[in-house]
């Protein structure tokens, strides 16, 4: 038996410019970084000759063509896995909520399978494999981030090519630096799941027909990303907190699901009581809504529950996807 274990990630600056509509026109870059909750894949070689998939539902198929689950279906089509095996799924947080749970669950797939065929691939390799079976394959109108984050962990800055290549390097931040940005980092779960591909669809329409202000709020959020960065390996942790405000009411301006009312007064509310700055991570719409507040967390965290909102507690995670049990 095989088990991995691929962590999902938080972008913190540049976020949108990773899909293929942007990056091959204008290149794109953003950083991201990887948190201490994780998507599990069991793997192990079954008694009989069928398949079984056990995840939100359990499916036993005799053909690889029959699996309902799309990402299970092409990954074993692809890795030309077609009898006798069993996959099981284990995730900390729910698949919509902003967080690269579905491409974690993806890269935590291919190195449990990897691993099954005891066959060795680059962390590169399983990104890349990873992006062509959601994108290519199975269509989905995503960018690159949520692969590489998953695959490489850490804090890293990503460069997202003209030609489809990816350049990753570290953030070179300090330590207690590291440490700062986390404590003032929360996270609230909206409770909604989101519009990902409605929202993504959109922006890659525009994006395709030149629309001027979709393009130029990309390459405002693009500068925002290179500004983070310098940001962070400078040392200069709080303004962050502005910085993610600017880059909120840019990003809402990308389409009108990105944000609602709800989501709005949420907002409002949290930068009346601590909140320099925030945003909903992902593609928006719901999922889960940071918020950087360096002072007052404790009467932040209550005004945030008494609009119903939990506070997901997390600590950024160094490393990417790994196997934890072979036997």
């Amino acid at each position: 038996m095989i088990i991995s274990r691929a962590p999902v990630r938080l972008s913190m600056g540049g976020g949108g410019t990773d899909v293929p509509s942007y990056y091959k026109k204008y290149g794109g870059f953003l950083m991201a970084a990887t948190i201490n909750k994780y998507v599990y894949i069991m793997v192990n070689k079954r008694f009989y000759e069928s398949i079984r998939l056990s995840y939100s539902k359990t499916e036993i198929v005799d053909n690889v063509d029959d699996i309902e689950h799309r990402i299970f279906r092409e990954t074993l089509r692809y890795l030309d896995i077609r009898k006798q095996i069993e996959l099981v799924s284990i995730a900390d947080i729910p698949a919509q909520c902003g967080l690269g749970t579905s491409s974690a669950f993806t890269v935590a797939l291919l190195k449990g399978l990897f691993e099954y065929k005891q066959t060795y691939v680059s962390l590169e390799k399983l990104a890349e494999t990873a992006c062509h079976i959601e994108i290519d394959i199975l269509k989905e109108p995503i960018g690159k981030q949520d692969q590489y984050a998953a695959s490489f962990g850490g804090f890293r800055a990503y460069w997202f090519n003209k030609d489809g290549s990816v350049v990753i390097e570290p953030v070179r931040m300090k330590e207690e630096d590291i440490m700062d940005l986390q404590n003032n980092i929360l996270l609230f779960s909206l409770k909604k799941e989101r519009q990902t591909a409605e929202i993504l669809k959109d922006q890659n329409k525009k994006v395709a027909i030149n629309d001027k202000d979709t393009i130029e709020r990309l390459h405002k959020i693009k500068q925002i990303g290179f500004k983070t960065k310098r940001l962070f390996e400078s040392g200069r942790i709080d303004e962050f907190g502005e910085i993610l405000h600017e880059h909120w009411l840019t990003k809402k301006g990308l389409s009108d699901k990105i944000s609602d009312e709800f989501i709005d007064e949420v907002y409002d509310i949290a930068r009346k009581n601590g909140a320099i700055g925030g945003k909903v991570v992902g593609a928006g719409g719901g999922g889960f809504l940071l918020l950087y507040c360096p002072k007052g967390k404790s009467n932040l965290v209550e005004k945030m529950k008494e609009l119903g909102l939990q506070p997901l507690w997390f600590s950024f995670e160094p490393e990417g996807v790994k196997i934890v049990f072979h036997s």
